[in-house]
């Protein structure tokens, strides 16, 4: 498993060797990478996983992730054709009007009720279109990442940067001696990281409840 954005992303961004090094940096964003997957319930980038979900007596299934490729389905043993006349895939690289993933027999059969008895093994992601086959980790997920690591670089200097990096958020007024200026209002508190911004990016992408277990 990779990380959604990279040390050099973070370089780019003004953070220098002596804020942090390329090891520190890459632990941070592969711990900011896991927060976004455990907080949205599903991952952004391409993994080949074999997923086993439960048929329901309908033509459809609604696995945890978006399918980009799949390579083999079986149910209760039997395998079943993956043709396009045959079954519809919903999924990754995402459209504008994706509201959840799911399979869909288009041949008049059903995925007979059972636990784990549908097995479905491909290419799974929540990714964005770029072209490819894959698609590529959504740009809002990457900045969500990087956000969440330079949210914690100030725990490295001082206590001043410390105060204003977890702070700045919650500021609705500042003046100086020649003008003042208000800032939008924030909820008093964020749902998932603290970090309203990264919170905004993340509730987007947040798996739909009730969508099958693997």
């Amino acid at each position: 498993m990779g990380t959604y954005a990279t040390v050099e992303d973070l370089r780019d961004e003004g953070v220098t060797p002596d804020q942090a090094s390329d090891t520190r940096l890459e632990v941070l964003l592969e711990e900011a990478s896991r927060a976004i997957d455990r907080l949205t319930g599903w991952w952004f980038e391409p993994r080949r996983t074999t997923l086993r979900l439960d048929g329901r007596g309908t033509p459809t299934v609604e696995p945890p992730v978006p399918p980009i490729r799949v390579q083999r389905l079986e149910v209760e043993g039997k395998l079943v054709s993956r043709a396009a006349d045959d079954l519809l895939v919903v999924g990754a690289p995402v459209e504008p009007m994706f509201d959840s993933p799911r399979l869909t027999l288009l041949t008049g059969a059903v995925f007979p009720e059972g636990q784990a008895n549908v097995k479905v093994t491909g290419w799974w992601g929540y990714t964005e279109d770029d072209g490819t086959t894959y698609g590529r980790t959504p740009l809002s997920i990457r900045r969500a990442c990087m956000l969440l690591v330079l949210r914690g670089l100030p725990l490295l200097g001082d206590t001043e940067a410390v105060v204003d990096a977890i702070s700045w958020w919650r500021i609705t007024e500042e003046r100086t001696r020649d003008q003042s200026y208000k800032l939008d209002r924030v909820r008093e508190t964020a749902p998932l990281t603290g970090d309203p911004e990264v919170d905004r990016i993340l509730l987007r992408y947040r798996r739909p409840a009730g969508l099958g277990a693997a």
